[in-house]
């Protein structure tokens, strides 16, 4: 067939923009396996009920074939009444039981929905760390609206209506077949049409949906890191080559929604003559078969009732199959998590200890631009250690790799002798804790905000938390206290609050390890200094590396990393780096003038 080709798949090709994997049709049909299995129950009532809805719609064809048969051998005591009753009672059970069809496969549709929302975020979070981040938002982002909004039609309709609708079929062909075997394959003619234009088809869409999804999580990705950097894009005069992306990933994408609608404008009129076919071969055939003597005219009636009634059932198969390749690439770009095991296989992975080490660590966020090289700490428990330097020195990044968010290109870090960037995220939490300067407020209470650090912490220990760190004054002000609605339609929380409210949860979560990477930065200098006074009492003990401009932080640590362009280029004391003159001494003289 001539038509519109495929858009190249060069290395810019939408596709290849996909971080997080896509499930393998083997992980996609494990997946969908699983999902029916857990609502067994749900689709064995379904499918009953459909089947006496589709038994009591093939009454009508079998009443008027009989009334043609009684008149073409002359019969006069047609039994009208009877059969007009009969035909309305059918009727009526009909139109009961499609309503409960109508009704059960919605009912099964969003309680599947409902499952694959939420087997996708439980799988999402306990992923490692770093493996989100590496993702970027772009990709997620797409695959928790786009993908859901594409599989939100297929799980209400697709998956119900594909079962009624092979039911439908088997029920009607069985029934064409008792009732004239010749009509019943004749019926058969229309099946080479179906499968030739089905398969050239079938073949193409998978892979073109496929693309044309990966080409819509690229447009997302290019706009959403835009608008997140743009100041930064302001900052470089970046805006043009932005645009000219952003231009390039729509043109992509599009490219690929021409080519899955020009598939659709062949397929549906392969469906249309199939339709044809079928009712005119029954109709044709079946007239000379009723010629010959091989049926009578009312079979013929009947079988033609029934061949006309095919025609929906197949449509209905087509057109929600058709659905389910679309929706075939959004499941399997959801499912796609479930590939990514935790690697626990060796004992490394489980701490022996508290204690945190770097060893020859190499890290870039791009192949063959490394912005940390041969980075190498021993931070015994209990340290507090400092990282200091000028802005974009790698600071952020190391202590991103101490708390276990990246993996080290290179190298090691380890907690225990595990190393962190392989342990699943939960286990990592349990241990280690990064707070920085993004935070966010929930909707919810205050007390439902608090509770996400530890569910099982008493109203008592809420309030010690936010005593920690200086917030119960404001928190006793609220109306409610602790049951104030917080977040988008509550009571806005300043962003020195929500600070507050982050190192609230980092109190409660308890962790040995903490990462703060200018933790107090939303406050000003006097509130600062006072909550770190206020959060050293509960720091005492713990490990903590502390990233922060404002080398006061510095001064009460026990050890102090001067980071520089990706190096660690001083380690000492307060006291050590001072007395050496170095690049450290020259920031505090700098900070005390």
């Amino acid at each position: 067939m001539i038509g519109v080709a495929p858009p190249a798949h060069d290395p810019a090709a939408p596709e290849s923009a996909t971080t997080l994997p896509v499930g393998t049709p083997r992980t996609v049909r494990a997946y969908v396996g699983e999902l029916l299995r857990r609502h067994r129950r749900a689709f064995v009532v379904l499918v009953t009920v459909n089947a006496v809805a589709v038994l009591a719609s093939m009454i009508g064809p079998y009443l008027l074939g009989g009334l043609v048969e009684d008149l073409s051998e002359g019969t006069e005591d047609l039994h009208l009444g009877r059969t007009i009753s009969l035909f309305a009672v059918a009727l009526a059970v009909q139109s009961v039981f499609t309503h409960m069809v109508r009704l059960r496969g919605s009912v099964l549709g969003e309680e599947m929905l409902a499952d694959l929302r939420e087997d996708f975020l439980v799988r999402s979070v306990a992923l490692p760390p770093g493996v989100l981040e590496r993702a970027g938002t772009g990709d997620l982002l797409s695959r928790i609206t786009t993908d859901i909004d594409r599989l939100a039609e297929a799980m209400r309709e697709a998956v119900p209506q594909l079962a009624i609708g092979v039911v439908w079929v088997a029920l009607l062909l069985g029934a064409l077949g008792l009732t004239a075997p010749p009509l019943a394959l004749c019926a058969l003619v229309a099946v080479p049409v179906l499968v030739v234009g089905g398969r050239w088809y079938f073949r193409r869409a998978p892979s073109a949906y496929r693309s044309e999804a990966a080409g819509y999580a690229a447009v997302a990705a290019a706009l959403t890191e835009t608008v997140d950097a743009g100041r930064t894009v302001e900052a470089h005069r970046l805006g043009a080559r932005r645009v000219a992306l952003s231009d390039q990933r729509v043109k992509e994408w599009t490219q690929w929604e021409r080519y899955t609608m020009w598939l659709r404008t062949v397929l549906f009129p392969v469906i249309n003559m199939s339709h044809a076919l079928l009712f005119g071969t029954v109709l044709i055939l079946g007239g000379v078969f009723v010629l010959w003597g091989w049926i009578s005219v009312g079979q013929l009636t009947t079988g033609a009732l029934l061949a006309q009634m095919l025609i929906d059932p197949i449509g209905l198969i087509l057109r929600w199959y058709d659905e389910l390749q679309v929706a075939q690439v959004s499941l399997a770009r959801l499912v796609g998590v479930r590939e990514i095991e935790p690697e626990d296989a060796d004992g490394r992975v489980a701490p022996d200890g508290r204690h945190v080490r770097a060893d020859e660590v190499h890290f870039g966020y791009r192949s063959g631009h490394d912005v940390l090289h041969d980075v190498s700490l021993d931070v015994r428990p209990g340290t507090r250690l400092a990282l200091v330097g000028p802005s974009g020195a790698g600071k952020s990044t190391l202590g991103r790799l101490i708390a276990g968010i990246y993996a080290p290109r290179t190298g090691e870090v380890t907690l225990g002798g595990a190393e962190l960037a392989r342990m699943p995220a939960e286990r990592v939490r349990e241990h280690v804790a990064l707070v920085n300067q993004e935070h966010h407020v929930f909707v919810g209470s205050l007390r439902d905000n608090l509770l996400l650090a530890r569910t099982g912490a008493s109203d008592a220990e809420l309030w010690a938390a936010l005593g920690a760190v200086d917030a119960d004054g404001w928190a006793r002000a609220l109306d409610e206290e602790l049951d104030t609605e917080v977040g988008s339609g509550g009571t806005a929380l300043t962003p020195a609050q929500a600070q507050q409210v982050a190192l609230a949860r980092l109190v409660l979560a308890d962790p040995h390890t903490l990462v703060l990477d200018e933790a107090t930065s939303l406050l000003d200098p006097r509130a600062a200094r006072h909550l770190e006074r206020s959060l050293a009492r509960v720091l005492e003990g713990r490990t903590v590396v502390a990233i922060a401009h404002r080398l006061h932080t510095a001064h009460d640590a026990d050890v102090i990393a001067v980071v520089a362009d990706g190096r660690i280029s001083e380690l000492g004391s307060h006291d050590e780096l001072v007395a050496a003159d170095g690049a450290y001494a020259a920031l505090w003289r700098s900070w005390h003038q």
